[in-house]
């Protein structure tokens, strides 16, 4: 009789820590939300993101705290994500850095493919090819034809080593079989403000970014990294039409959670954060953010970023990026 009552005591527990963890997670969010964006104030990664969450969190009914947390190329912020409680109350809103860190970045403290899962993506964007007027290139075979003419002698921009502007610099490099210097910054601010001074040569830009200083003709547009034409740029040729094969890149934008995060949270701020994006104001922020949509479940954005992991890997070998 003991035994079966040791049983019985044993299985009213179990039951009834499963029934206190589900009542939990049905209620879940019951408190302020904090985000983590690995990169500094004013870059896409953080403008695309706190549009979004400033939609999001009356839907879900609770406040999201953004928080910058800049650091060793973006991983001092996804690891406090990875190492954080995975109840739904700290998330990571990252870029497409998130699957190119692990292939630069030292002794890495996390798995990006399995510390972290994806909650939602947010949408993607193309990176345009600027310069300055004054450099006179009006074309991007121009430029590449300038490049080759004196090996060496051009430089570019970045948000740092890794990051998706970089990479987008160094992809088109590769197939146009030009030499240039990277110069990396902190972040694309940084960037974007040493090519408006003259200091760099080009920088794959974010559209968003760009956009302003296109139109006011502060910087001339060579070329767009989609397969296809930006809407806010129909006038751009795309690296593939201007004749560079295997030279297209987008930066996608999307939110991750602790890996052991109960997956009905996850599932509940996916379905959630889908409808926010699906409503029209924000459809139209997102529209004048150049941000098209990136419609993925949780479960295709896991296998969409190991992929990314992937071939960022042999990219950044064919390129010996350290």
């Amino acid at each position: 009789m003991n035994r079966h009552w040791r049983v019985a005591v044993a299985a009213a527990v179990a039951l009834g820590l499963a029934a206190a963890a589900q009542g939990e997670t049905s209620t879940w969010p019951t408190r302020p939300i904090r985000a983590i964006i690995p990169l500094g104030a004013g870059s896409a990664t953080d403008v695309v993101p706190r549009a979004v969450f400033d939609q999001l969190s009356p839907e879900l009914g609770q406040p999201i705290v953004v928080e910058n947390r800049v650091g060793a190329g973006g991983t001092l912020g996804v690891s406090t994500v990875a190492r954080a409680s995975p109840d739904g109350y700290t998330i990571l809103a990252h870029s497409s850095a998130h699957a190119i860190a692990p292939w630069i970045i030292p002794s890495i403290p996390y798995d990006a493919a399995k510390d972290l899962v994806g909650a939602l993506m947010l949408g993607q964007s193309a990176s345009v090819m600027i310069a300055l007027p004054s450099r006179g290139w009006r074309t991007v075979q121009q430029f590449v034809a300038a490049a080759k003419a004196k090996p060496g002698s051009v430089n570019y921009g970045s948000a740092g080593v890794g990051t998706g502007t970089h990479l987008a610099a160094e992809k088109f490099r590769l197939s146009a079989a030009f030499e240039a210097v990277h110069i990396p910054y902190k972040g694309g601010a940084e960037a974007l403000a040493d090519l408006l001074g003259g200091r760099i040569d080009f920088y794959f830009c974010p559209i968003s970014t760009a956009l302003p200083f296109i139109r006011e003709r502060r910087v001339v547009a060579l070329v767009v990294s989609t397969p296809k034409r930006a809407a806010d740029l129909p006038e751009v040729p795309t690296t593939l039409e201007a004749g560079y094969p295997n030279s297209e890149s987008t930066v996608w934008y999307g939110v991750f959670m602790p890996s052991r995060t109960p997956r009905d949270i996850v599932e509940k701020f996916h379905a959630v954060g889908k409808r926010v994006l699906a409503m029209p104001p924000m459809a139209q922020k997102l529209k004048q953010l150049a941000i098209d949509p990136m419609p993925l479940t949780p479960t295709e954005m896991d296998a969409f970023v190991a992929e990314e992991i992937a071939s960022n890997g042999r990219l950044i070998k064919a390129a010996g990026i350290k």
